[in-house]
């Protein structure tokens, strides 16, 4: 893995579920692990619907391998680039030769 390649931050956040002070429980994103990713794969796609045009952006990235990247997954997980959002759809391993983790990402729709 080529180090020069990794040149852009992202920040990757985990969806807890917190109990406030009256036993009310909610999610929320919390900050989990920030790194710096290479990004491939952009594919800008919109699309109409219910009369609006909707953004369906997909990007991958790559990030290199350590332990705490490695309990990324699909499901709690979620990452934030260039202030916008993306839920992760995919989270490929590389052969699990624990050099780089590659995340597959879709653009949240707000």
């Amino acid at each position: 893995m080529k180090i020069e390649l990794l040149n852009v931050r992202i920040f990757i956040s985990k969806n807890t579920v917190v109990t406030d002070a009256i036993g009310n429980h909610r999610n929320e994103w919390k900050p989990f692990y920030t790194c710096y990713a290479t990004v491939s794969g952009e594919a800008g796609k919109e699309q109409t619907d219910a009369g609006m045009v909707v953004d369906d952006s997909n990007i991958d990235f790559t990030i290199r391998w350590c332990k705490k990247a490695a309990e990324i997954d699909s499901t709690h997980f979620r990452v934030e680039f260039n202030g916008e959002l993306y839920n992760i759809a995919a989270v490929d391993h590389m052969n699990y030769r624990r050099k780089s983790i590659k995340l597959s990402c879709e653009k949240v729709r707000r």
